[in-house]
């Protein structure tokens, strides 16, 4: 999961507890609007009416329309805060004849609606009870004033607690998500690289292949090297031998290249280079700067004495058209096999081929 998975799901979250928020108003106010328990008429009021309008258009809004933006909860809270409070003032100016347990079960009523939709966002769930609680706490003038603040009071520190417990997992959860995302990236970039030379692997050239035809104009070439008799120089030295040379010419290769061309391990003992934005010539002298390279580090091959006594690499050279990679790639590979067969260590140009074709027919 990425941090930015983890704060879509937080927003879906958001989105419910705003949707439940909403809907619970929506219940309270139609409650109190219908007639109750056999009364003649219902506990109704002017901000109770709005209450379920307001609450009612904004949970229509956030059902019909997922990926419109969301109203924000704190404001949406206040009103509604407002509102209720508003609400309690009408009913206990209204009707004479309620005692001071009316303004505990008011009281009560909207915490039990803060605290079951809002018990993770403190701010919202504040805001809501503030304007109930001054209004509660005016209208009682002291008579209930204990049982009022106790109210109040235990589920505020109840609330404070659980937010901030809900932080400190939010940030451990932020910065283990982020620890676990860094990890995959390390993991992923370890399997895109052959472990014997350090150099790309298949994966890791696939990776590197599709942002560099997209974004670098000019030509590239590939070139695919191949070390000449390599079969014979791990049947006489040894595979130990055989992985030394190896990972020796594969630093001599790296260094020869430009910083920008891409070096891979395409195989046992063959390598791609993919040189981008570079010409013919250009192209062709980094081949040969890749040649002398290895013949400079003179790893003793007495079974490569028809060639050298040293190891030698044979080389095929072809542009890239446009984005056929692998068309260039196979192009390469023909004018690495003629390479050897004319003889190992050196290299060949894909548009040499036709020439050396009719040469060759004509010898004939």
């Amino acid at each position: 999961m990425k941090l930015q998975s983890y704060d879509e799901l937080k927003h879906s979250k958001y989105r419910l507890s705003l949707m439940l928020f909403l809907f619970l108003n929506v219940a309270v106010s139609l409650f109190c609007l219908l007639p109750f328990l056999g009364t003649d008429s219902p506990v109704s009021s002017l901000p109770v009416g709005i209450v379920a309008a307001f609450s009612l258009t904004l949970l229509t809004v956030c059902l019909m329309m997922p990926k419109r933006k969301l109203p924000l909860l704190n404001p949406v809270a206040m009103i509604l805060g407002a509102l209720w409070a508003w609400h309690i003032n009408h009913r206990y100016h209204q009707v004479f004849y309620f005692d001071g347990s009316f303004l505990i079960i008011s009281l009560l009523s909207v915490f039990f609606v803060s605290a079951i939709a809002l018990s993770d966002y403190l701010i919202a769930f504040c805001l809501h009870i503030t304007p109930p609680v001054l209004t509660v706490l005016l209208l009682d003038d002291g008579q209930h004033l204990m049982m009022i603040i106790f109210t109040i009071t235990l589920p505020l520190i109840g609330f404070s607690l659980h937010h901030l417990m809900r932080r400190r997992f939010d940030t451990f959860t932020r910065r283990l998500v982020s620890q676990l995302y860094e990890e995959k990236e390390s993991f992923s970039d370890l399997s895109m690289l052959d472990p014997l030379t350090g150099l790309y692997n298949r994966r890791g050239l696939k990776n590197r292949l599709d942002t560099i035809l997209e974004n670098h104009a000019g030509s590239h070439y590939v070139l695919l090297l191949d070390i000449d008799h390599f079969k014979a120089y791990n049947d006489n030295y040894g595979h130990a031998m055989g992985d030394q040379a190896l990972a020796r010419v594969s630093v001599a290769i790296r260094d020869a290249v430009r910083s920008r061309d891409v070096v891979t391990r395409y195989g046992g003992e063959e390598f791609l280079v993919l040189m981008t934005n570079v010409n013919a010539s250009i192209a062709m002298k980094l081949a040969e700067r890749i040649r002398q390279y290895v013949v400079d580090l003179e790893i003793p091959h007495r079974f490569n004495e028809k060639v050298s006594t040293h190891v030698t690499i044979s080389a095929g050279i072809a542009p890239i058209f446009g984005d056929e990679f692998d068309q260039a790639v196979a192009n390469a590979d023909r004018a690495l096999y003629v390479a050897k067969n004319q003889g190992r260590n050196t290299i060949l140009a894909w548009e040499d081929l036709p020439r050396l074709t009719q040469v060759s027919n004509d010898l004939m």
